[in-house]
């Protein structure tokens, strides 16, 4: 049996969306900008996905940017944002545990004279509130915050955290990596407060290469890519035309019997954690504190549905990993896009892990597709290579 628990790295592009980008690329591959009859069909492609999106978040079609990925996403909403309104106000602040796409932009505008605050969370991945709402001050343009952290599944009370921003400051700008949460949960950016949000096609059955940001409308933003003025000048260059297509039939899936589907994942996650669990020196990232070993439903709700961060003390995770990997069972030892480099996980430090602890984790993500049959082989697998793993490192 061949088991993809990987699904917060990158997703099976859904049947449709293959489909799609197919046809695109093969039979209406004009360039939207030409006047001609290929590059209109072209470009209501690029229309029809921006409808099904804007439809989606109950926005408005202007107010979706193309880019090409979740990464450049998330650097035009804070570089752009930041540069356009410098005159305005020069301090932001942001999380401990952002993915790089986030936090490497900070470090850039700590550089271009902005002053960046670096929030804490608590044990669980959860931003502590209190400090972020004490920092605001006249000076304070923007916050940005992860929905739904990459690596351990941690949630942010993002409608709680708008709305308190709001009154502590009625211009604040609130930016949201959303890239983790869009397709696991119904997202409205206007009625939630979010100004910015960031979300990518990989991650939601749709191809990858493909990203976008919503820009609510009143909000002043630069580009960060210059050329032929495409997308109201903000994001210039030819549209990725399968990528957009893919993703807008992405969308379109995703939230077709949704419910359904995020109950069987946190069904799912509730017998993977119960039984895991079991196992000696074995502990979970992620959860609140409240959360028994009986892993009730209503405390698991409060973390994402697909992400289980896992510890296995005494084993490197990158050993399990292979050994996982000849069983056909394919898992990451954290978060991909920082998978390659020796610098500690952002989140696993931030909530205070030990570093024998951040070295022997694993995280299992799941997606609609995945199965009960395939994370009961999963944890076959676990039950029977643990221990085989302890007894070599011993020796």
């Amino acid at each position: 049996m061949e088991v993809y628990l990987d699904n917060s790295a990158t997703t099976q592009p859904a049947q449709g969306v293959s489909g799609k980008m197919l046809q695109t690329l093969r039979e209406d591959y004009g360039n939207p900008s030409s006047l001609h009859r290929m590059g209109v069909k072209a470009e209501q492609y690029i229309k029809e996905a921006t409808a099904i999106i804007a439809s989606t978040l109950k926005v408005e079609p202007k107010e979706i940017i193309y880019t090409s990925g979740g990464t450049e996403a998330n650097n035009l909403a804070l570089i752009g944002t930041a540069m356009a309104n410098k005159r305005r106000a020069k301090h932001i602040l942001t999380t401990r545990i952002e993915h790089p796409s986030v936090h490497q932009p900070m470090v850039q505008l700590e550089e271009q004279g902005f002053k960046v605050s670096f929030l804490p969370v608590d044990s669980a991945g959860r931003l502590i509130k209190q400090r972020l709402y004490e920092l605001i001050d006249e000076n304070t343009l923007m916050v940005s915050m992860m929905y739904v952290n990459n690596e351990i599944g941690s949630v942010q009370d993002i409608n709680e955290i708008s709305l308190e921003l709001k009154k502590i400051k009625k211009d604040i700008i609130f930016h949201v990596d959303a890239v983790q949460a869009f397709g696991k949960y119904r997202i409205y950016p206007k009625r939630e407060g979010i100004d910015l949000l960031s979300f990518s096609g990989h991650k939601i059955h749709g191809p990858k290469g493909i990203g976008a940001l919503y820009v609510n409308d009143k909000i002043k933003i630069n580009p960060t890519v210059f050329g032929g003025g495409h997308q109201r000048g903000i994001r210039s260059g030819t549209e990725n035309v399968p990528g957009i297509a893919g993703l807008g039939q992405a969308v379109k899936e995703l939230y077709i019997d949704f419910d359904r589907k995020i109950d069987t994942m946190y069904e799912l996650k509730q017998r993977f954690l119960q039984e895991v669990s079991k196992l000696e020196g074995v502990t979970i990232n992620g959860l609140p504190p409240e959360c028994t070993e009986a892993f009730e439903m209503e405390q698991l709700r409060k973390t994402a549905p697909h992400i289980m961060s896992v510890n296995f003390q005494g084993v490197r995770s990158e050993v399990f990993l292979h050994a996982l990997e000849d069983k056909g069972i394919f898992v990451s030892s954290g978060s991909a896009c920082s998978a390659h480099h020796t610098t500690p996980s952002a989140a696993l430090t931030a909530i205070g892990l030990p570093k024998d602890l951040m070295e022997s984790t694993l995280r299992f993500s799941m997606s609609e597709l995945t199965t009960k049959e395939e994370i009961d082989y999963t944890l076959e697998q676990v039950k029977e290579i643990l221990p085989m793993l302890r007894r070599y490192r011993r020796k």
